[in-house]
């Protein structure tokens, strides 16, 4: 039988063990000297997707359609929470432009965000239609 205490002293030689490890393996990559590099170019890459925006999928594609429609509403819902309100509104914009049924979600939406916000949605909306109207118009060109 083996005691409470042989089990705690292996348990904890095993975690100073593992502690050990993490911290080997931290100094390790902080260590190389292209760490920094790809961490900017990491950074770099995802402010430019940002600022990209987002693709708008095939309009004919239901299921992507929907995809796309519930991870702009999450994407807005956090931002929002956030306190990134121009990103919020950008996403709830694009999430309400590729709706089926925009009116019912403009009341919802108007009930449960501040005035404030929803008049910048409102906003939002005719610059957000566009844009999207001129991407699915570019990506018939392109199939033509």
């Amino acid at each position: 039988m083996i005691s409470k205490a042989a089990v705690g002293i292996a348990a904890g030689i095993a975690g100073s063990i593992f502690i050990g490890y993490c911290f080997y393996f931290d100094q390790k990559r902080r260590g190389d000297p292209d760490f920094k590099k790809k961490l900017r170019e990491r950074r770099r890459a995802r402010k430019q997707a940002q600022k990209a925006g987002t693709k708008i999928p095939d309009l004919k594609d239901h299921e992507a359609m929907q995809r796309f429609f519930f991870q702009e509403v999450q994407l807005g819902e956090e931002m929002l929470a956030g306190g990134d309100l121009d990103g919020g509104v950008e996403h709830l914009a694009n999430a309400v432009t590729v709706c089926g049924q925009p009116n019912q979600l403009l009341q919802v939406l108007q009930q449960t965000l501040p005035p404030q916000v929803f008049h910048l949605l409102l906003q939002r909306l005719p610059s957000v239609g566009q844009k999207i109207g001129s991407q699915t118009a570019m990506a018939e060109e392109d199939v033509e």
